[in-house]
């Protein structure tokens, strides 16, 4: 007992899915892929680990101090561990796909590993499902990937999707042109990603109220994008306002009872986006179920997507039927356990005779057995003990 409970000791963050939730997650895996691909999202599948000069290059720069890195025994060069799905598929696009026409859609499904978690969520192996539109800008391809995201959850049944729009640009286009330094912008984002008002005031000076407006701007989105335009912004700033203004636009012409949020201040999280990025979120999920926006691809590609945690849409998600498990008899005929198959029925074969099938099946947790030809339900235990007793 002792050696057995020893094997079973995983690392901190890392865990089994035993059954029936292994078997869920692979069926949301299908769902969302099918449903990329009804859209034009055509799946690709990059490996586990592959050189770090690579993985991390361009937009996995971001995702450098949660990679896992070993050294190859065959070529000697270091490897990582992939920690986001995304910089790999931006690597494919630019050397496998490289002359393959633009605007490319992909799509994707796989775990990562991370260094450590977060305290909201502590796991370090996570399942990622997502897509990527590589080579497209402008609003409407934001769009695109944004409903997409929105469809999709949708169909999978969530209800009260709330999607959380941000634009990590601004902050550092409008400090830049009143000319702050390099290390006041990074204290300055991060004073206002904890809406910290007093550090805001501390490090914008003069500027304070301009950037503690940011924070004051954050809701719903119509009321959020009036509150920028009153706002006299640096022109660089005023031009990322506008195509999150654009973006918005076209979302709600598409989908007017579409929940939208923005918090124009926000920036942790979205480092390596260069224009609008978004949280999605459901009523009764505990966490964001994924995240996106737009991003610089490998060659330079103006590019979007997001990723989907499936850890977060499994807990979210309503709990699967169970599947209706029939015992069947030591040698029943295969063609009959087939036509079962066929109807929606899980055959579990018995491998020896058994006196009290009824009993066998409540053991191996079946809800009927196959008897004299028929489709027979199991009593349970505590129904038959009543009706003894009775």
């Amino acid at each position: 007992m002792q050696a057995s409970a020893a094997n079973a000791l995983l690392p901190t963050g890392l865990s089994d899915l035993l059954p029936p939730d292994a078997a869920f997650e692979a069926a949301v895996v299908d769902r969302l892929t099918a449903l990329f691909a009804s859209q034009g999202y055509e799946r690709i599948k990059p490996p586990l680990i592959e050189f770090e000069t690579s993985l991390l290059a361009g937009a996995g720069a971001a995702m450098a101090e949660h990679t896992f890195r070993l050294m190859d025994p065959i070529s000697h060069r270091m490897m990582g561990l992939r920690a986001d799905m995304t910089p790999q598929v931006a690597r494919i696009a630019a050397t496998r796909l490289k002359n393959a026409p633009r605007p490319l859609r992909l799509s994707y499904a796989g775990q990562v590993l991370r260094v450590k978690g977060t305290e909201l969520k502590p796991a370090r192996q996570l399942g990622q499902v997502g897509i990527e539109l590589i080579g497209a800008e402008g609003p409407a391809a934001d769009a695109e990937v944004i409903l997409l995201a929105a469809e999709t959850l949708s169909a999978l049944g969530l209800e009260g999707l709330t999607i959380d729009l941000n634009l990590p640009t601004l902050v550092p286009a409008a400090a830049a042109a009143l000319g702050f330094r390099k290390a006041a912008v990074k204290s300055l984002v991060q004073a206002l990603d904890r809406k910290d008002a007093a550090a805001v005031a501390a490090h914008a000076g003069r500027h304070a109220l301009l950037f503690q407006a940011l924070i004051a701007a954050a809701g719903p989105a119509r009321r959020a994008i009036a509150a920028l335009e009153r706002r006299d912004l640096p022109t660089e700033a005023a031009e990322e306002r506008r195509r999150l203004g654009d973006v918005v636009a076209h979302l709600l012409r598409a989908m007017p009872k579409l929940h939208l949020t923005i918090d124009p201040a926000e920036h942790r999280g979205f480092e390596y986006y260069n224009g609008v990025g978004f949280s999605l979120f459901a009523r009764g999920a505990r966490n964001e179920l994924g995240r996106g926006g737009r991003y610089v691809s490998g060659e330079g590609e103006p590019s979007t997507g997001f990723s989907l945690y499936l850890d977060s849409l499994i807990q979210a998600l309503p709990a699967p039927v169970a599947a209706r498990r029939i015992l069947l008899p030591l040698d029943t005929p295969r063609a009959a356990a087939a036509a079962l198959r066929r109807q929606g029925w899980v055959t579990i074969g018995a491998l020896h005779a058994t006196a009290d099938m009824m009993e066998e099946a409540r053991r191996l947790h079946c809800s009927h057995v196959w008897q004299g030809g028929k489709a027979r339900s199991v009593v349970k235990t505590g129904a038959r003990r009543r009706k003894t007793k009775a």
